[in-house]
């Protein structure tokens, strides 16, 4: 099954972070759990890693939800590979270091940034 958050959530935000599917996000009033998302942890820990941090106590199966061991892991393994293809490689910014110019072969490598001037 899903879990889902009832209405006894303080807005704590402890387990949002926690989730590795990303399924949990701020709803209108509380937090929510997306059952499409939701694996119970099946695939990444042995138990659900939100019900463990909940300090209320706020997050039980979802009955409108029922999945089995095995439909769980099956759901894991869709998000990962949806996540595997979806990932494409960062863009390179301004910010990001990017691999120097090749030199020249009859010109010597410039010095790495820091070092002395070579003489």
């Amino acid at each position: 099954m899903a879990l889902m958050i009832t209405d006894e959530c303080i807005n704590c935000d402890v387990c949002e972070p926690e989730c590795p599917n990303q399924a949990i996000s701020p709803g209108e009033q509380i937090y929510e759990i997306d059952p499409a998302k939701c694996t119970e942890c099946v695939g990444h820990f042995n138990e659900p890693q939100c019900v463990q941090v909940c300090p209320v106590s706020c997050i039980p199966l979802n009955p409108a939800h029922v999945e089995t061991p095995q439909q769980l892991l099956a759901k894991f393994h869709r998000l990962q590979a949806a996540k595997t293809a979806g990932a494409a490689p960062a863009p390179v910014s301004a910010s990001t270091p990017s691999a120097p110019a090749p030199v020249p072969a009859d010109r010597p490598s410039p010095a790495p940034p820091g070092a002395p001037p070579r003489a």
